[in-house]
């Protein structure tokens, strides 16, 4: 089986035997995002066929399963600013017509990462938990009863559009500014690079916190912010247990003990506070559990 999880940044793929799940092999490519979605999910099927040809010759995968930024549709992919043009794309059409006699699944990057947590890992007997995304965008998923819920829209959980002040309420999305412009990978890069116009991510801030006034009261704010939200999340959905995964989990030791004195200190019953089993490829494996979902496994010869 295939998994391929597209990005704003990369596109990870990697391929496993659908009955054991041992993984074969696995890649990565750039999203390059200005080059448009048309060419981005070009580059990211390209490399997932020299995968399976350096990896599985001569086979084809039982079953693809996919996770993509934002919320696909049939014709289309909803909440996708990131590359320009992945809003036009049939995605699932896309991969089927790519990988004709596999079974195809595609589900937006949170939720399936959140699948992999519950079925497999830090949420496996959370109910409810939550699953927090700290990556290049924002966004949790809620799961109960081994589930995640997907809401009215397939929108649940994209709290990177919450109001940030008062003063939003009753604004447009596109007038203000969303709590994802700042609390996000994207939004520490541009703070980061106010230090440094060099500065490649928000690893940059937390390298220098330590030493750097600046960037420890840029690390302070976006700390703060994130607590009040998780904090209200927590109260409303009164998880036992939140995972947090993401590129930004490798700066766990920074990010655990704001969370878990705001969590302590404003929640009636304080859920478990933990790392993600899959703390940065959450969404390729959440891919992979997609696509073992997705048909029954196989034993012939040429089924991975």
């Amino acid at each position: 089986m295939l998994g391929i999880d597209f990005g704003g940044t990369k596109t990870a793929m990697a391929v496993a035997e659908a009955e054991a799940g041992t993984r074969l092999g696995a890649a990565t490519v750039p999203t390059h995002a200005a080059e448009g979605g048309k060419a981005s999910l070009g580059r990211g099927l390209r490399a997932a066929r020299a995968l399976l040809d350096r990896v599985a010759p001569g086979r084809e995968p039982l079953a693809v399963g996919v996770s993509t930024i934002g919320i696909p549709r049939e014709s289309g992919v909803d909440l996708a600013p990131n590359i320009p043009g992945w809003a036009d794309l049939a995605l699932a059409k896309e991969i089927q017509e790519a990988f004709p006699s596999s079974a195809v699944r595609v589900e937006t990057d949170v939720k399936a990462a959140a699948r992999v947590e519950a079925v497999e890992g830090a949420l496996r007997d959370a109910d409810p938990g939550l699953y927090l995304n700290l990556g290049t965008g924002l966004a949790i998923a809620i799961v109960t009863k081994g589930q995640v819920i997907a809401g009215r829209n397939g929108a649940a959980g994209e709290i990177g559009y919450n109001l940030r002040a008062l003063g939003d309420v009753g604004v447009l999305a596109g007038e203000r500014s969303i709590l994802e412009d700042q609390v996000s990978g994207i939004g520490l890069l541009a703070r980061a690079k106010e230090i440094d116009p060099g500065a490649t991510g928000a690893k940059d801030l937390f390298a220098v916190a330590g030493h750097d006034p600046r960037a420890a009261q840029i690390l302070r704010e976006f700390t703060e912010e994130l607590a009040f939200h998780l904090v209200n999340l927590a109260i409303a959905v009164d998880p036992a247990r939140i995972a947090v995964g993401g590129g930004m989990v490798r700066s766990w030791p920074a990010l655990y003990g704001p969370l878990r004195r705001a969590l302590d200190n404003a929640v009636p019953f304080p859920p478990e506070l933990v790392q993600a089993a899959f703390p940065f490829d959450a969404p390729l494996a959440g891919a992979l559990t997609l696509a073992r979902s997705a048909v029954e496994i196989s034993t012939t010869s040429k089924a991975i």
